[in-house]
């Protein structure tokens, strides 16, 4: 039980951030050294990463599928 929640948490949290940096690579103009497209690209890797572990914990929860 311990493992399913916190790899559902791992998800929601990579996703999460995922998507906030790709919010911040769009939004905001490039002001430091990190440059925007540098943000895109792991706020894309993040949010891939969230959706895998997300998956996996689905067919964890449901099992595998059943023909009938």
């Amino acid at each position: 039980m311990k493992k399913s929640f916190l790899q559902l948490f791992l998800a929601a949290a990579l996703c999460f951030f995922g998507c906030t940096l790709l919010v911040a690579g769009l939004a905001l103009p490039p002001v430091g050294v990190i440059d925007s497209s540098l943000l895109v690209a792991y706020g894309e890797t993040l949010t891939f990463a969230g959706s895998l572990f997300g998956i996996d914990y689905y067919y964890q929860q449901k099992g595998p599928p059943r023909n009938s």
